[in-house]
């Protein structure tokens, strides 16, 4: 690395460093949106994971992307998690991944060598789901930053938006939360080992395989947990339109994380995930820990699958003979007064 002292790979990323959902929303809401192309199935007025684009009868073209900051300080592996990342939102709607390119920040005067580890790991997750990395643009940045854009294809008869899922509807999720967490304590010294390497292996496992073994059950609704944490990703999936439960014994979790939120080794990017849906939540006798762990950013996280009841319990147990920490985590309700609770235990 340069001996410039300026120049620092990890000063804290991934999806932490994402702006927050209201201030998002308030600048998307006031954009022209022209007249409407029938054509295009999914936009970003649906707050939804991808664009999806259709061209025949039977076939769609899903786009997406997605770059931030280092959130860890090994540049492989970095580029690893960015790309699982981008790739996520993919998968999300239901697609397979074709090709993608990469979007590159880099400093001229920092190693050219961290460049091409980010880069290589990068490269190695785009083969891995089964894409072409097809070429990509680079600007030179005071800081890095590294990401992808992804296209996929999809059946547009058999998609999934986030915000079409049904009352009664059981909601699983299908990786671990508390990355965000978890590196936020890695950067003060203070996560064990073993915390990092959960996080590190979820940040950098592919949703591949939990959205193939997802299009064999009626999922109604799906989407991927990352910046704006579980409860204001299923705030977008309620739409205006539903309520849900959580239960918190039930979400899969690193188990150091609630330690690290216990200690107030909180994210900035939690605070503004709390500040945009807190008035929608109601907690019923839930520690501070748990509520963290909810709000909490999470890097490249799992799935969030609305599902018809009658299957969900089959869907869970498919998804974890595959290797991966899958659980029902609540349901979808009517819509109510309080749009989301969350109880330490699913109610007798």
């Amino acid at each position: 690395m340069s001996e410039n002292k300026e120049l620092v790979f990890c000063r804290g990323g991934g999806c932490t460093a994402k702006l927050g959902p209201g201030i998002l929303e308030r600048v998307l809401s006031r954009l022209p949106k022209g007249e409407r192309d029938p054509h295009l199935l999914i936009g970003y007025d649906s707050h939804d994971d991808a664009a999806v684009y259709q061209i025949s009868d039977n076939l769609a073209v899903v786009q997406t992307l997605d770059f931030f900051p280092p959130m860890l300080d090994d540049p492989y592996t970095f580029g690893k998690v960015a790309a699982a990342n981008a790739l996520s939102d993919i998968y999300a709607m239901g697609g397979d991944v074709k090709t993608a390119l990469n979007i590159v920040c880099f400093p001229e005067k920092m190693d050219l060598n961290i460049l091409g580890a980010i880069m290589q790991g990068g490269a190695e997750k785009v083969q891995e789901a089964g894409g072409t990395l097809a070429g990509g643009h680079s600007i030179q940045d005071s800081e890095v930053k590294y990401g992808l854009s992804v296209m996929g294809f999809v059946d547009p008869h058999h998609m999934y938006a986030n915000n079409t899922g049904q009352a009664g509807d059981v909601l699983i999720l299908t990786k671990k939360l508390g990355v965000g967490l978890v590196c936020t304590a890695n950067r003060v010294g203070e996560a064990s080992k073993e915390a990092m390497t959960q996080a590190v292996d979820s940040m950098t496992t592919l949703n591949r395989t939990a959205s193939e073994i997802m299009r064999r059950y009626p999922v109604h609704a799906c989407t991927d947990v990352t910046g704006f944490g579980l409860l204001a990703h299923l705030h977008e999936m309620l739409d205006g339109k539903l309520a849900a439960e959580i239960y918190a014994d039930q979400v899969p979790r690193i188990p150091e994380a609630l330690e690290y939120a216990d200690a107030f080794l909180l994210t900035a990017a939690a605070q503004r995930n709390r500040n945009h849906v807190g008035k929608q939540v109601r907690f019923a006798d839930v520690p501070f820990a748990m509520e963290e762990l909810l709000y909490d950013p999470q890097t490249s996280g799992g799935l969030l699958m609305a599902v018809q009841k009658e299957e969900a319990e089959a869907l869970v147990r498919e998804l974890q003979a595959a290797g991966l920490p899958a659980q029902a985590v609540g349901v979808l309700k009517a819509a109510a007064d309080t749009e989301i609770t969350v109880y330490p235990a699913k109610p007798r």
